[in-house]
């Protein structure tokens, strides 16, 4: 008895469903990152969503996450500026009411201070205007070697002479301030490389917590940065975080023959909501640019 040998399996070049695009009601609502043309690419990510930005140091981690933070809350302060950075890309969106920021170990003058230096003075003005701060240097300067002085918090947030260290640790202190913070906001976690190198801190509570984030997020809104420098913690902490969050985007520094000087590139490693969206031609890196006028701007796409 022949055997029917079996029928090749083509992939239909559009789906039957294509033509029939989700109502708006049915949509998950997303969030514009902010920066120049990636937005166009990704069409913004799901709100909710917790995002691992890892990268080498100075490769552009940070700096993404304080661009989209000052360019989101443009939408607020210079709709105009806020649409010409959005460019050509299409919401409908949704958007965060204010921004976390939450620093492990610098103070906010620190951080101010850096922005003020680095970008033109909206910058700083826009961040310091829409950002509340969580200072979690008591907790995390607790039991070290550094003085009390200085460790202190000149401005705290409330009054007072400042937060003291909690009982639960930095793990603790970080998990409260991000039960106070995330609702309705654009969170930044600068950063869990303090975390990860504190002595005392569990890196599998760390991940624990994370998962934890997660799911809570989901009902914020908004988005959280979890700010990470890249070879910091070993290899399977760092995989294991990368299956803990939502998405993953990586930060680099290139070279190459062709080229005089350093590159700073992205690569999305991880974010199915963006990748089932992205063209298959796209699914590479976005080289950098950072400048004082514009922050961090994508400037054009290579295939790898």
């Amino acid at each position: 008895m022949a055997i029917e040998a079996p029928r090749p399996w083509f992939a239909p070049s559009a789906s039957p469903r294509a033509a029939a695009p989700l109502a708006e009601s049915d949509a998950v609502a997303r969030v514009p990152t902010g920066v120049p043309d990636f937005d166009h690419f990704s069409r913004g990510l799901p709100a909710g969503s917790v995002v691992l930005l890892i990268g080498e140091a100075g490769a552009g981690h940070l700096e993404f996450a304080l661009t989209s933070a000052v360019h989101m809350m443009f939408h607020y302060d210079d709709p105009d500026l806020h649409q010409f950075y959005l460019g050509s890309t299409k919401g409908p969106f949704t958007y965060p009411k204010g921004v976390a920021y939450v620093s492990i170990s610098r103070s906010k003058d620190q951080v101010l201070q850096e922005l003020a230096g680095s970008f033109e003075p909206s910058y700083h003005d826009v961040l310091a205007r829409h950002m509340s701060f969580f200072d979690l240097s008591p907790s995390y300067f607790a039991d070290s070697v550094v003085p009390s002085e200085w460790a202190s918090v000149p401005s705290p947030l409330l009054g007072g002479k400042g937060p003291a260290a909690r009982a639960g640790g930095p793990l603790g202190a970080l998990a409260d301030a991000l039960e106070s913070g995330g609702p309705d906001n654009l969170v930044i976690v600068d950063s869990l490389t303090d975390l990860l190198v504190r002595r005392g801190v569990d890196a599998e509570e760390l991940l624990t917590l994370i998962k934890g984030l997660r799911r809570r997020s989901k009902a914020w809104g908004g988005l959280t940065y979890l700010v990470l420098s890249k070879g910091v913690a070993p290899s399977a902490t760092e995989q294991a975080l990368y299956d803990s969050v939502d998405g993953v985007l990586s930060f680099t520094w290139s070279s190459s023959p062709l080229h005089t000087h350093r590159r700073r590139t992205m690569l999305i490693e991880k974010f199915l909501p963006v990748f089932t969206r992205l063209p298959a031609e796209h699914h590479g890196r976005f080289v950098l640019q950072v400048d004082d006028l514009n922050g961090l701007v994508t400037t054009q796409y290579e295939r790898i």
